[in-house]
């Protein structure tokens, strides 16, 4: 194992209080209906949704640099639902990992804060995965290049439930299984929606676990809006050195604007209303 300078590198402590990170999250929820309210339609309801995994992931579970994002023993993050970027840049910015005052151009033509997440952002992108499906493969790759070079840093992968639909997704699981990889955690956003509606209405997904397992993953199913929940889960996964982990984290479509929640809608439309109503219930709101 090489040396890590890792110890001095987090430059602040780590967030774990369940109110403080829900209070972050609650910020990072109104972000994303800022981002995308000038443009009047986006993917409202999956940033709402995956907030809390954002805010536990950026602000406690993560080893990073916001001023160093190529130092090499990072953990690195792969968002493999790409488009999911309202909620991604709106964490990158509240991290300090990109400037606040250019989120005003995203989606923007000519701006690097593209609809899907793209490495013209520069290092803090670790890859474009535009292409659903593509995360895990990239996920694996990292987590074996820290094997083998003698690094500790881990590689965590966000991936949809809809993806699982992605043979390729299944090609990195049986490699990840395959190899033992101790430092892949996987954290399926498990919403149930995907373009169509209900994931069912596709292919049907369960039994989800069991999948996971057979390919030799640790796998448990959790509640993606309970910090306690998500923090033990990650802490487990750290402890699996023997095996990858996968955390099936169910989250509600649009969390924390009673007006927008449990609506399906993948591209939502979001009139000036529509996101005025959304932000006074955030302001407003206690939730979990």
């Amino acid at each position: 194992m090489q040396n890590s300078d890792a110890s001095h590198r987090q430059p602040a402590p780590r967030v774990t209080d369940a109110a403080e990170l829900r209070s972050v999250a609650r910020e990072l929820r109104r972000q994303v209906i800022r981002l995308v309210r000038p443009t009047g339609q986006g993917y409202v309801q999956q940033g709402l949704g995956a907030a809390d995994l954002f805010a536990a992931l950026y602000f406690g579970e993560m080893r990073l640099d916001p001023s160093d994002p190529s130092w090499a023993d990072r953990d690195r993050f792969l968002l493999s639902t790409a488009h999911n970027t309202a909620i991604f840049h709106a964490t990158l910015a509240a991290r300090g990992c990109i400037a606040s005052d250019t989120l005003f151009s995203y989606c923007k033509d000519g701006s690097p804060l593209e609809i899907n997440a793209s490495e013209r952002l520069g290092p803090v992108i670790e890859a474009t995965c535009g292409s659903l499906g593509q995360g895990l493969s990239v996920g694996v790759g990292m987590a074996l290049a820290a094997r083998r070079t003698g690094r500790d840093f881990r590689s965590y992968v966000v991936l949809g439930d809809g993806e699982m639909q992605e043979g390729q997704v299944w090609e990195a699981a049986m490699a990840a299984g395959s190899y033992g990889l101790g430092n892949l955690c996987l954290i399926i956003d498990f919403n149930e929606m995907q373009v169509e509606g209900h994931i069912d209405q596709v292919l049907k997904m369960n039994p989800v676990a069991e999948k996971w397992e057979s390919f030799g993953f640790r796998c448990e199913t959790i509640d993606g809006h309970d910090f306690d929940q998500i923090f033990a889960a990650l802490k487990r996964s750290r402890e699996a050195v023997d095996r990858p982990s996968c955390i099936i984290a169910k989250t509600v479509p649009g969390k924390g604007a009673p007006s927008l929640e449990g609506i399906f809608g993948h591209n939502i439309k979001l009139p000036g209303e529509t996101a005025e109503r959304a932000l006074q219930e955030l302001d407003a709101g206690e939730f979990a």
